[in-house]
Formats: C-alpha cells, sequence, structure tokens
C-alpha cells in the first residue's frame, strides 16, 4: 500500500520547516530513504504522484506463444520449451492462463499402454 499523495505533502513540508530527518522520520513514521525518494520525486517531475506501475510477462510473451500454438498445434510442451528457451512446466503455466490444455501422450507411453491393453485382454 502506498502513501496518499496530502500525506506526502504534509512530510515534505514538515521537512520545509526546518526539521531534519530523523526528527520527520520519527513524527510520520517513514524511512528516511522514503522521504529522500519523495523529495527527489518531487524536484524531478513537479508532483508526488505514485509511479504507474508496469508488470511484464517473465518469460514466454503470451501473444507469441498463442501464436505459436496456432501455428504448431501438434507441437508437444517440450518442443514449445526449447523454442521459448525455458521448461515445460513454464509453458504448461502460461497456457493455464489462458485456459488452453495440453494432454498428449509421448509415443512411448503411447506404445507402453498399448501392449498392457494387449496383454491384459489375452490374459
Amino acid at each position: 500500500m502506498s502513501y496518499s499523495v496530502d500525506y506526502r505533502k504534509r512530510v515534505l513540508s514538515y521537512l520545509g520547516e526546518g526539521h531534519t530527518l530523523e526528527n520527520t522520520k520519527t513524527v510520520f513514521k517513514v524511512s528516511i530513504s522514503t522521504i529522500r525518494s519523495w523529495k527527489k520525486q518531487l524536484v524531478e517531475t513537479g508532483n508526488l504522484q505514485n509511479k504507474p506501475l508496469t508488470r511484464t510477462f517473465r518469460k514466454i510473451d503470451p501473444e507469441k506463444l498463442l501464436a505459436y500454438i496456432s501455428e504448431h498445434p501438434e507441437h508437444y510442451l517440450r518442443e514449445i520449451a526449447e523454442v521459448f528457451s525455458c521448461s515445460d512446466e513454464a509453458v504448461r503455466q502460461a497456457l493455464a492462463k489462458h485456459k488452453i490444455t495440453r494432454k498428449k501422450r509421448q509415443k512411448s507411453t503411447v506404445s507402453a499402454m498399448k501392449r498392457n491393453e494387449k496383454s491384459l485382454s489375452e490374459s
């Protein structure tokens, strides 16, 4: 949670009245580094508004992932992970955010399942 602009102005005006940073810190219960950053922001930008949050994706650009999936629907998670240089779990989680599931079995698993079914039916 951030401090209101009004509160920031009161802190800086108190500091401007000649009080020390240590005294201002004690009265308003705000760290000295925060007070200094507010003061710096006021000098540089002329306002004390909160800086806008900039959030980005970590490893996988969602738009690129969805485009890749639409172009290559037959690829396994591990193949997609190689393209995006990350783990297959990261790809699975990125797809889960878009409510896309990828339930593909590797050929070796499918072959083993067929053998097991065959052996069970023969018994």
